[in-house]
């Protein structure tokens, strides 16, 4: 029926041999280095026989805790890979003068840094924002768990399945050479004919899908799932923060959602959307991106926001100062952050008057964010400051993101903006808003709440190696960039023939390099901790003199969370109930219902990976297979009515830590 031809192209689509980087020596030994620890990992779990734990404790688990640490060992995961590419990028541009041509080909380098920012962004960033939310939430309101568990399953496997669509890029194929948002018409079939772009459009919505339905399981579970006497004004300034981002998720990434099939028909069928035919019109892509752009940026930051009120307030031993004009400002943010997306293209042509507007509703917004930092310096006033680790953080925040700000502030005013627009002083302001923002912020939340997920504290000393490491690795990397943005010198850059600027680009990469101890300090600092659990372990199960209902349970907490629902009659639940006295109740427990661990989610997600491959390469019929299969496992999963298991009263006694702490009247 098909010629020789015809029926390969049938069954491979664009997939050839021609397709794997035989000719990329970097990525040949990378793709060796990853198999070989492919190996060493399959055999150790092999070795271990984990195969069966893993499975049923961590891969099919709907505990929301689990799946909350999961998305932050994604992340660290990620993390390695992003920063990989950010070494790369910033070793090219120190060799990378004159005659020099560097190690890295134009579009091998185009690749880079296209899939650093994409990475950074989407499966860095985002899962650690979406753990810690997942991980904390329910424990700060008083829940058992999220409102949808399943879901909460589903959405991280999504995740998942768009990292590792975008990770195969590296070996099969391509990634997209366009920067991190893609914009036409450089991402248009006709200058990008390859993979590349189909990688990004099919992680990014693979991915979306996932960020998109955690985000409303969240909402749901703030407003629907609070412990009785917690009112909306009762509720710790990480939960504001977290429901005000999740509004942001459900508003933003339909959008996202919606831009990208847009590009996808341009593509795919031949539609002009977003070309100069026709009537497109690229600047609506660029509008789009950016009405969901702008309040990603406050989507990542706003939950970092929350943790270091949390980390000053315990750690200054005091009281949030100005708790509700820290609620306000958090919600005149999240209005703000969509009044503001068109100062990413000033220098678009929109207009005086458009470009006015923006340039100051960008302003007024910097307005709550600084009421913010004042709330935080006032609560520290006369605190009983103890500089543990998560409080280095939020001071090292404190001072790099005021930095960021005024630049911020800088780049809000149109003229300057067409100066610097194109340049590397925006790439480091964007880099001291990210880092000193949300990677402070969460490394922050990861040390303060490791005890919580663990039972024992992270290594101290490698902990604040790590601190150190980074705020000092980001200032000699970032910084450099400033000077040579006002120098005029041009962003995506992989060679430049004026040699003076050299130094700076060699300090620039030095930088880099303290970067990258600092992740390997944090990440010692985990193996340290996992050898020393015992001496880091606080026997009192209260780690930090924290204020807040999610240490009045066991560290770690039971898979049910609270044996008792907890009644709050204070913003400082857990201060509250230590004042109040507590005893550890030894009856009145009844039956705890729980859902059922199930593997649905993983397969959803591993049809969706498969379905997005062959989407890329055009393998029809594998997509309408796993279409189609896709429908049936959704469909079936629709029928097991049977999802609960009973934890008797007995073994809920007989199992609750004895560190658990709850309130002698409960029920009062």
């Amino acid at each position: 029926m098909f010629s020789n031809p015809d029926l390969l192209h049938f069954i491979f689509g664009r997939l050839s041999l021609d397709s794997l980087p035989f000719h990329e020596p970097i990525l040949v030994v990378t793709f060796a280095a990853v198999v070989l620890g492919g190996l060493v990992v399959f055999g150790a779990v092999t070795y271990f026989k984990l195969w069966g734990y893993l499975w049923n404790e961590w891969i099919t688990s709907i505990d929301h805790k689990k799946i909350g640490i999961m998305y932050i060992i994604l992340a660290l995961v990620m993390l390695l890979r992003g920063f990989a590419d950010a070494i790369m990028m910033r070793l090219q541009q120190a060799i990378s003068f004159g005659d020099a041509a560097g190690y890295l080909p134009p579009h091998h380098y185009d690749q880079i840094f296209t899939a650093h920012g994409v990475i950074m962004i989407f499966f860095v960033a985002m899962p650690l924002v979406t753990g810690l939310m997942n991980f904390v939430v329910p424990l700060q309101i008083g829940a058992r768990d999220v409102a949808f568990p399943f879901l909460n399953n589903f959405s991280f496997w999504m995740t998942t399945a768009g990292a590792i669509t975008l990770m195969m890029s590296m070996f099969i194929g391509e990634f997209a050479r366009t920067g991190w948002l893609a914009y036409p018409p450089l991402s248009d079939i006709v200058y990008s004919p390859g993979v590349g772009v189909d990688y990004y459009i099919w992680a990014l919505q693979i991915a979306g899908v996932g960020t998109l339905l955690s985000g409303v399981n969240l909402i749901v579970t703030i407003v629907k799932m609070r412990a009785p006497g917690m009112s909306m004004m009762k509720m710790p300034v990480f939960t504001w923060t977290a429901l005000c981002t999740n509004i942001l998720i459900v508003a933003a990434f339909p959008v996202l959602t919606a831009v990208l099939v847009l590009l996808s028909l341009d593509r795919y069928v031949g539609t002009n959307f977003f070309t100069n035919d026709l009537g497109g019109n690229a600047m609506m892509y660029v509008n789009l991106i950016w009405i969901w752009g702008h309040p990603e940026v406050y989507i990542l930051v706003l939950p970092a926001f929350g943790v270091f009120s949390e980390v000053v307030s315990t750690f200054s031993r005091k009281r949030l100062f100005g708790y509700s004009s820290m609620v306000y400002a958090t919600i005149v943010i999240t209005i703000l952050s969509y009044l503001v997306w068109l100062h990413h293209f000033f220098t678009m042509g929109s207009g005086a008057s458009v470009n006015a507007f923006f340039g100051i509703t960008t302003m007024i917004i910097s307005i709550p964010t600084g009421a913010k930092m004042f709330n935080w310096l006032f609560t520290m006033y006369k605190g009983r400051i103890k500089f543990d680790v998560p409080m280095l953080w939020t001071l090292g925040f404190m001072l790099t993101f005021v930095i960021g700000g005024m630049t911020g502030v800088m780049l809000a005013v149109p003229p300057a903006d067409f100066v610097l627009h194109n340049s590397l002083f925006l790439i480091a302001h964007f880099h001291n808003v990210i880092i000193g923002g949300v990677v402070f912020g969460m490394f922050a939340g990861i040390v303060y709440w490791f005890p919580k997920a663990f039972g024992y504290k992270l290594d101290p000393f490698w902990g604040k190696m790590s601190f150190w490491f980074w705020l000092v690795g980001f200032y000699v990397a970032f910084m450099p960039l400033y000077v040579l943005g006002l120098m005029g010198v041009t962003r995506r850059m992989s060679h430049f023939d004026d040699s003076s600027l050299q130094i700076w680009f060699v300090v620039a990469a030095f930088g880099a390099v303290l970067i990258a101890i600092g992740i390997g300090s944090f990440l010692m600092s985990v193996v340290v901790a996992f050898l020393k659990r015992d001496q880091l372990r606080d026997e009192t199960g209260d780690p930090w003199d924290a204020r807040t209902l999610e240490w009045s349970t066991s560290s770690p907490p039971p898979a049910y969370n609270f044996a008792f629902t907890p009644v709050v009659h204070d913003l400082d639940a857990w201060a509250d109930m230590k004042k109040r006295g507590f005893v550890r109740p030894t009856s009145g427990f009844i039956d705890i219902h729980m859902p059922k661990n199930t593997g649905a989610g993983a397969i959803l997600a591993g049809l969706s990976l498969v379905l997005g491959f062959a989407m890329v390469w055009h393998i029809w019929w594998l997509a309408a297979v796993s279409f189609i299969a896709l429908i049936g496992v959704a469909i079936a999963h629709t029928f097991n009515y049977n999802r609960d298991y009973h934890i008797p009263a007995g073994e809920v006694i007989a199992t609750e830590d004895e560190r658990t702490v709850l309130l002698a009247k409960q029920q009062a």
